[in-house]
């Protein structure tokens, strides 16, 4: 089926990056009975996925971790380089955390098996769309024991107490609208909030500010 052209109106553009034709297929298949969700294009490897992004300019990319040439985790960095970057749910048939905790570094927000069940990966693609991490609890303990292990356990004090509010909020998986609602702010003020937090911090995203904030009981 040839790419789709972009339209805002049609809902979450979706850009899938799997070296599987069938795997592309099916995760089409899925995806197509959804009436907020449109598939605007495939690609192959993590190269040509990079570039199909910066042509297609997706909401969320579904992204396979192992792919010849450039691989998922690298095709992550590429694509955060972009202007402005698409979320990221990897989609894995890899179950191991030496698999998915480097994706999760790399910029992922989340990630979700092969097998997943159509209205799962549905609710998945809307999840990070909004702005969620999506996170096993397994592998969010492995995340924060290898960031304890390298000593980046952050700068917490430097925090103001908006700030720590707001990376609560984040940490309890809300996204920038509902963080606004939530403290009645405007959702610019909460951006900019949340590029203090990672700068104080010196964290490169969301995943890894909920992950700090769960080590340092900021959760609700």
């Amino acid at each position: 089926m040839a790419d789709a052209v972009p339209d805002p109106k049609t809902g979450i553009r979706v850009l899938l990056v799997d070296d599987h034709q069938v795997v592309r297929r099916g995760l089409r298949t899925f995806l197509e009975v959804q009436d907020d969700i449109e598939v605007v294009g495939e690609a192959g490897d993590g190269a040509e996925g990079v570039a199909r992004a910066e042509e297609l300019r997706p909401d969320v990319v579904l992204m396979d971790v192992k792919m010849p040439g450039m691989d998922g985790i690298e095709a992550l960095r590429k694509l955060r380089e972009l202007a402005n970057p698409a979320k990221v749910l990897i989609v894995t048939s890899f179950t191991e955390q030496r698999t998915v905790i480097p994706a999760l570094r790399a910029g992922a927000s989340g990630y979700v098996y092969k097998d997943v069940d159509p209205d799962a990966l549905a609710g998945a693609i809307r999840s990070v769309h909004a702005g969620h991490v999506l996170l096993q609890p397994e592998v969010a303990v492995a995340l924060l024991s290898q960031e304890e292990a390298n000593g980046a356990t952050g700068r917490g004090s430097t925090l103001t107490e908006r700030e720590r509010e707001v990376l609560g909020l984040i940490a309890d998986g809300r996204s920038n609208r509902e963080i606004a609602r939530a403290l009645v702010l405007s959702e610019k003020t909460v951006k900019t909030h949340v590029s203090n937090i990672l700068m104080k911090l010196d964290l490169a995203d969301r995943t890894q500010a909920a992950l700090w904030a769960v080590r340092h009981g900021l959760t609700g």
